[in-house]
């Protein structure tokens, strides 16, 4: 397991569905990125201009909507992950 660091947060990209509303199956080719995704581990928080450490407003479990190109992907395990800063993170999905 990676545990980043500062204001980084370690992201498992949700399954995107492999059918349209009307029925059609889309291939793998056709379908884009997702970018939601649930938050698998945190960093430790940003350090303010006086030297401070601010928690970070995510947590571990949060699903969350961050931006097409942000971040940076990885393999954890031999599964995809996404690392990136809590400023690319545009909102908390809640239910």
């Amino acid at each position: 397991m990676i545990r980043p660091l500062f204001d980084r947060v370690l992201i498992e990209r949700t399954e995107e569905p492999t059918q349209t509303k009307s029925g059609l199956f889309l291939p793998e080719t056709a379908k884009e990125k997702p970018a939601e995704g649930i938050v698998r581990a945190v960093g430790n928080g940003r350090v303010s201009g006086d030297g401070d450490l601010k928690p970070l407003t995510v947590a571990v479990g949060d699903r969350v909507l961050f931006g097409k190109y942000a971040g940076t992907e990885i393999k954890v395990d031999g599964e995809e992950r996404l690392i990136l800063r809590e400023d690319d993170i545009l909102g908390i999905i809640e239910n």
